[in-house]
């Protein structure tokens, strides 16, 4: 048994794949229960569908991807809310048309460069075993920042998340902390690009919190389960790509799901047992 955990340890891409998905899935535990609470799983979606705009664009004129991802993902949160509120425009519609955009033209500009279209679809579905060090300290920068402002903004944010009409009219300034929050969004899903990918990183966010907010009934609890459970399928879904052959990010977000049914199925479970021995008791 040991010698199955310490074997993938020798490489030093399954040392930087491990820290790197471990650090994300800390970062969107702690952003992820945020979301969950306030319904954000579409935005950001949304948000990790438009940064391909930003990461094909940079990769073509080889600039940082990362960056280029980080820009239509910030302008994109910076546009819903824009038209949500100045145009006439349900929030859901901006949405979809931004998203679907801009994502629309990450597809265009890697149809016309076949010879970087297998380098790109890495950012579409993951692949944390090739992180860099580059990579792992880009994921780092972007962890803390995101870490740091939570901590700093933390009661304003959850007074916000939980009713932002008396948080306005308490003098909180509830639309910058909903800008905020949207930032912080975009900032989280640019670091989980290279670890799970554009197309499953809202599940990381989500799935996890999701895990958490059955059992927890305090948020601040309900944040640092989020982390744990993160942390736990993201190592769970490493060892299983490594020994299995797997895509990683997949892996990771399928070990995070069986996590989330597990748990439902037990709160079922274990609510008609209750159920029973009442009806038992009193029949």
């Amino acid at each position: 048994m040991i010698e199955y955990l310490l074997e993938p340890l020798g490489y030093g891409f399954m040392q930087r794949g491990l820290i790197a998905s471990v650090l994300v899935a800390v970062v969107c535990g702690a952003l992820g229960s945020f979301v969950v609470l306030k319904g954000l799983a579409f935005i950001g979606d949304a948000l990790a569908h438009a940064s391909f705009g930003g990461v094909a664009l940079a990769f073509v004129l080889g600039l940082n991807v990362y960056a280029g991802a980080l820009v239509f993902a910030l302008a994109t949160a910076l546009g819903i809310g824009a038209l949500s509120r100045h145009g006439r425009v349900r929030s859901d519609t901006a949405i979809g048309v931004l998203f679907s955009g801009t994502f629309a033209l990450g597809i265009v500009i890697i149809s016309g460069v076949e010879s970087y279209t297998t380098d790109l679809f890495g950012y579409l579905f993951g692949d944390v075993l090739s992180i860099t060090v580059r990579d792992l300290l880009a994921i780092s920068l972007a962890g803390v920042a995101v870490l740091v402002l939570l901590a700093l903004f933390y009661r304003q944010l959850l007074f916000v998340a939980f009713d932002p009409a008396v948080a306005a009219a308490s003098g909180v300034p509830a639309r910058a902390l909903e800008y905020l929050l949207l930032a912080l969004l975009g900032l989280t899903i640019v670091a989980a690009l290279q670890a799970v990918g554009i197309v499953l990183v809202v599940a990381l966010l989500v799935t996890p919190s999701a895990t958490a907010h059955l059992f927890c009934r305090r948020f601040h609890h309900m944040i640092l389960a989020s982390m744990g459970l993160g942390s736990l399928s993201a190592l769970l879904g490493i060892y299983l790509s490594y020994y299995l052959n797997v895509a990683s990010g997949a892996s990771i977000i399928l070990v995070a799901t069986a996590i989330f049914f597990a748990v439902l199925g037990f709160r079922r479970a274990r609510s008609w047992r209750s159920g029973f021995l009442r009806g038992y008791h009193f029949g």
